[in-house]
């Protein structure tokens, strides 16, 4: 266990009836131990505040048992840093894999001292006389200030007719994919073309398996453009920095992130080309054997399509602007490679017929944040209400949510900036 403080680590232990002493009330404690826990209390020692890390499993639970073995990091290694940290290795361009980022984490715990306390599961948050109450698998916490960092994107969602599909068929969510040999034998249904559902699609139909993939309207980035990696071009334009606002302006919502291979560029029309079965957005089961589907698998390859050039037109402007001397611009063989369509269309699926044992879930996540009981806190849909992480009720915060802020908000990068912004909001707090 890493202890930054035994005295942090017994008033955990201690019973409420012993926590009347304003000298048991930590200055903050955070929920989680991802990389936003983390950075978070990474900040919080540097400004010399008491507080507690609280994970309910190891050191970045959620990376270890919600990813699949051959998981690798959407950033490239340059940039997969935590705070204080720069990237001094051989292969900047490279991505890490779903260990390896753990590992990361560990080291980063181990080295900066940080007080985690694994095996403590929140299982109620309030607050009374002036200090947030928590309640855990351990005993009893007060804290003046609370950072939930536990994610908003761990808790998998299908769709609610899920259900009525017959009890032969396998069905796993995303998050419990680990690997095509898990799967029983026969051809597989991955639904959702977002980041996970490309890539496990693309992972099975490698392992010799036939493969459905229901697509949807999901935007598409190159891995590379013009000699570098494109999420180092993303980041240096300032385009990662478009607040949410406007994010929602444009779209009308947050949008899906774009799909973006961890090390080579994965679209729709290169997925059929290795043998994967496009079908458009599945709408409904027709009986517990039979699915529908959308008619819309060109215009999904099409708007993943137009959102790529629209990046790539927005990363010349930058070069332009800037005066970069950057390499032309190279065809990339999987937005080059033309689509295979079935013929006739596949409007319905019947699973039986078709040879389906498996269905993989890849249609989303949201987070759960029932365990707090403080009104105000969550919206009506049960997520968080704020604004940049600082939540309406004094003392409390978020951490690592997507898009909190910025496109930026939700992955490695923006904890650098986000964990001091929200630390510096705690100490005048306190």
């Amino acid at each position: 266990m890493l202890r930054g403080d035994d005295e942090i680590a017994g008033a955990i232990m201690r019973s409420p009836q012993q926590m009347t002493d304003d000298s048991d009330v930590l200055d903050a404690v955070v929920i989680g131990a991802g990389w936003a826990g983390l950075g978070v209390s990474y900040w919080l020692a540097r400004r010399g505040l008491r507080h507690s890390v609280l994970e309910r499993g190891r050191i970045g639970e959620t990376w270890r048992a919600q990813r699949w073995d051959s998981f690798r990091m959407n950033t490239p290694n340059v940039q997969t840093v935590m705070p204080g940290d720069c990237y001094d290795g051989p292969d900047p361009d490279g991505a890490l894999t779903r260990d390896q980022f753990v590992a990361l984490l560990e080291d980063f715990a181990g080295r900066n001292a940080l007080p985690v306390e694994p095996d403590t599961a929140v299982s109620e948050l309030t607050h009374e006389n002036g200090a947030y109450r928590l309640s855990t698998s351990r005993g009893t916490l007060l804290a003046r200030n609370v950072i939930v960092a536990s994610g908003s994107l761990n808790c998998p969602v299908r769709p609610v007719w899920a259900a009525t599909l017959t009890p032969a068929l396998h069905q796993i969510d995303a998050s419990g994919y680990r690997n095509a040999a898990d799967l029983p034998d026969g051809a597989v249904l991955v639904v959702g073309g977002g980041q996970s559902g490309v890539q496990i699609a693309e992972e099975l139909a490698g392992a010799g398996r036939t493969v459905f993939l229901a697509t949807s309207r999901v935007g598409r980035l190159p891995r590379r453009y013009r000699g570098r990696d494109i999420m180092v071009w993303l980041l240096e334009s300032g385009f990662l920095d478009g607040r949410r606002e406007e994010v929602i302006r444009l779209a009308g919502r947050i949008p899906p992130r774009g799909v973006l291979g961890s090390t080579h560029t994965i679209s729709l029309q290169a997925l059929s080309a290795q043998g994967v079965v496009l079908l458009g957005r599945l709408i409904d089961i027709v009986d517990g054997g039979s699915l529908s589907f959308a008619s819309d698998v060109e215009a999904n390859v099409r708007f993943a399509d137009e959102a790529s050039d629209s990046i790539k037109r927005h990363v010349d402007d930058y070069i332009s602007r800037a005066g970069i001397d950057a390499p032309v611009a190279e065809p990339d063989p999987a937005e080059t490679v033309a689509m295979r369509q079935s013929s006739p269309t596949i409007g319905t699926l019947d699973l039986f017929r078709s040879g389906v044992t498996s269905v993989v879930w890849c249609t989303g996540f949201k987070g759960d944040f029932s365990w707090m009981r403080l009104p105000g806190a969550l919206d009506s849909a049960g997520q968080p209400v704020h604004a940049d992480g600082v939540a309406v009720l004094p003392g409390l915060y978020f951490a690592g949510l997507d898009f909190a802020s910025t496109r930026k908000s939700g992955i490695i990068l923006a904890i650098t900036e986000e964990a001091p912004r929200l630390v510096e909001h705690i100490a005048g707090h306190s």
